[in-house]
């Protein structure tokens, strides 16, 4: 099938990212469409970087799939892959300031490379069909590609290779390490290094509060009609604690699994709301019990569960390990969360007829 190749003949083309091919003066070379970019950040582009920050529409931060072209790159110029997330492409054109190269972008359905490996959209078969799709092999002269490592879950370069005919480099984690890798194509130790420092955490919790931030004021609504404002301060507490307190202490909290360190976070988070329900001196000693007994279940049970979620957004965890902590702790999980319920709501039963 034959396709367009854009070659720009107006600066205005080259302005900002474009997701569409630049109209100027289209020549027509029997291969597919190259779309243009630069390395500048505009104000539009920072702007779509905090809303993907806050989870405001997930599935809309992203690219088309494809090749572009970056500055005014030549038949040897560097050519990097890179997942269709705006996040992940804005990071390797910003990072890439001053040098011609060429951007192969995937289709990982706007999910950024470390996420998308593990899913398997970032991998072999979407690098390849991309590759041939765009006439790679005809635009440059080289056969080498180079592949974020946090890609190399998905990637397997001996098929690659196999396949293309190409080389597959494993470049640097981070995107800002570019330019010096480039100067040896070699990566040094801290090039390689993943870290998870504390502000790389905390800039992941709003998307994870944004998801549970309306359940959570609903619930918190219903336990305040029910059971009073501390009942709804304690939904509100264990969501926080599971968004917020357990990415900022996840390296210190005990045990390997998350989800045990989500347990033992909700359960010191609970303690409190334990003792004021437990020793209520209005409450008769049935009912204080079943206070106590309440958060004690529920809120490690919840602080948990979204610890559970959390190992989708670090590198500290495997498919196969996040497949284990499911079949073993989730139904756990949901037998805490069904019985502190069940006590719940017989409390609040109990209260709105007056009979406590």
């Amino acid at each position: 099938m034959e396709r367009n190749e854009q070659e720009l003949s107006c600066s205005s083309c080259s302005q900002g990212r474009l997701t569409e091919p630049c109209s100027c003066t289209p020549r027509e070379t029997g291969t597919a469409v190259i779309r243009p970019t630069d390395s500048t950040i505009t104000f539009a582009n920072r702007l779509d970087h905090l809303l993907a920050r806050l989870g405001w529409k997930r599935s809309d931060h992203r690219i088309e799939p494809g090749l572009y072209r970056l500055g005014n790159p030549s038949a040897e110029s560097p050519v990097f892959a890179s997942a269709n997330y705006t996040l992940s492409f804005d990071a390797v054109r910003s990072a890439l300031t001053g040098t011609d190269a060429w951007i192969l972008v995937l289709d990982t359905k706007g999910i950024n490379v470390w996420c998308a490996a593990g899913k398997g959209t970032f991998g072999t078969d979407e690098l390849v069909y991309r590759m041939e799709s765009s006439g790679l092999a005809a635009i440059v002269t080289h056969r080498k590609i180079i592949v974020p490592q946090l890609g190399a879950p998905g990637v397997s370069w001996p098929d690659v290779a196999r396949r293309t005919k190409f080389i597959v480099e494993y470049g640097p984690v981070r995107a800002r390490d570019l330019p010096e890798y480039l100067k040896t194509h070699t990566a040094d130790a801290a090039m390689r290094r993943v870290e998870f420092s504390l502000w790389d955490r905390l800039v992941l919790t709003p998307v994870e509060f944004n998801h549970v931030a309306l359940p959570m004021f609903i619930v918190a609504a219903v336990l305040w009609f029910l059971a009073g404002p501390v009942a709804a301060l304690a939904a509100i507490a264990a969501v926080l604690a599971g968004t917020v307190l357990f990415p900022a202490l996840l390296p210190f909290l005990p045990a390997k699994d998350f989800s045990v360190k989500g347990l033992f976070l909700g359960a010191v988070v609970a303690l409190p709301f334990a003792f004021v329900f437990g020793t209520n001196p209005a409450l008769p000693a049935w009912a204080a019990a079943l206070g106590a007994v309440t958060p004690l279940l529920v809120m490690p049970a919840v602080v948990g569960y979204l610890a559970l979620n959390f190992t989708g957004c670090t590198t500290y965890t495997s498919r196969t390990g996040v497949k284990k902590e499911i079949f073993r702790y989730v139904p756990l999980m949901t037998a805490m969360a069904i019985l502190g319920s069940l006590a719940g709501i017989a409390l609040g039963i109990t209260r709105l007829l007056g009979m406590i």
